[in-house]
């Protein structure tokens, strides 16, 4: 299940925070690993780290004046793709931290990457998003979601690793092959 008590607890505190100057200021969000979180082998389940992540994001949105603009334009949050990197485990009850932040954006997408930190410092995993606004049309370009919430449109330059990733994506059939 959705962990939706978690998501009004992280909403309210990022409520409570400065609001960014810049789409591209990064959010830290604090988490325990409950027992709910926990896969066979007593650590984050992986799923439960992408849902962990998803809280990070709402709570970046919520900073960055997002969700007043989608609810105002009637405009909705989707993904388009997402990359992930485990590296170290997070263990039942441990704390940690989640980074959160948007990094460039081109004609349709926002590339936000997030990053979950162990308490030593360690980086425990690392994920990319191809995040979208959508609206009833379809997608709302990056430009366009910007103005509306009164900030620069220009896109810093997008990294090498993330442009790579978007070529490699481009290359990926869709729809993915059948076996018969």
């Amino acid at each position: 299940m959705f962990p939706f008590i978690r998501l009004i607890k992280d909403v309210y505190l990022a409520g409570r925070q400065p609001q960014f100057t810049s789409l591209t200021d990064t959010h830290v969000s604090h988490h325990i690993c409950w027992p709910q979180d926990l896969d066979v082998f007593l650590e984050l389940n992986n799923g439960r780290a992408l849902t962990l992540y998803d809280l990070g994001r709402i709570a970046m949105a919520r900073r960055a004046g997002l969700i007043t603009v989608l609810k105002r334009e009637r405009w909705a949050l989707t993904m388009a793709g997402s990359h992930v990197r485990f590296r170290r485990r997070i263990r039942g009850f441990e704390r940690f931290t989640v980074r959160s932040r948007a990094v460039c954006w081109d004609d349709k997408f926002t590339y936000i990457e997030q990053s979950m930190w162990k308490r030593d410092g360690e980086c425990a995993s690392h994920v990319l998003y191809r995040a979208a606004v959508t609206d009833k049309n379809g997608i709302v370009a990056p430009p366009r979601v910007l103005t509306a919430l009164g900030q620069d449109v220009v896109s810093p330059p997008m990294p090498d690793w993330i442009a790579n990733w978007t070529r490699a994506e481009a290359t990926r059939p869709w729809p993915p092959m059948q076996d018969s």
